[in-house]
């Protein structure tokens, strides 16, 4: 499943073409506030982090972290994933727009695409996802796209709480 497209978009594998963009999109303020600081501060961090966090994953288990590129402007605006983490036991879906392309509708498309995708090839009816506490555009997407509220998580060397949801 290397790409898939929607009615406005195009999702493509995350791959080293893309470090520069990963480069902007994992130090805009909002990600680093609502997602965390992946500590990438040159291109070379960029592509160090598609290669070593990225790229096994996708090896692994066939799907992971996806550009999402606007076709009519043939932008890329955002990213969207479905991954496994350790101490999560369902994999969970995550999304990150820049912002001139939050509140259109991007991730929704994009999001639930990805899920119906995942649950037809590779049978993940199961779907998780956690945001920050005070992030509630993306509860409200994710409440969207079928999952609900479950309990509070704290991952091990993070001191945030962050809301766990599955569907």
């Amino acid at each position: 499943m290397k790409t898939f497209e929607t009615e406005r978009l195009t999702m493509k594998l995350a791959d080293l073409e893309d470090a520069d963009f990963f480069l902007e999109l994992y130090n805009m303020p909002s990600f680093i506030k609502h997602i965390g600081d992946r500590n990438i501060r040159t291109k070379e961090d960029a592509e160090q982090y598609i290669k070593t966090k990225f790229r096994p994953h996708i090896e692994k288990l066939g799907y992971g972290n996806y550009v999402v590129i606007h076709k009519e402007l043939n932008k890329k605006i955002g990213a969207v994933g479905v991954f496994v983490r350790d101490g999560i036991e369902v994999p969970d879906i995550g999304f990150s727009f820049f912002p001139d392309f939050e509140g259109k509708g991007f991730a929704y498309e994009s999001a639930s695409k990805l899920k119906e995708l995942v649950a037809e090839n590779f049978g993940l009816t199961k779907i998780s996802a956690m945001t920050t506490n005070e992030n509630t555009s993306s509860q409200k997407l994710i409440e969207r796209l079928g999952l609900k509220f479950q309990k509070y998580v704290i991952f091990p060397d993070d001191n945030e709480e962050l809301r766990y949801y599955e569907n």
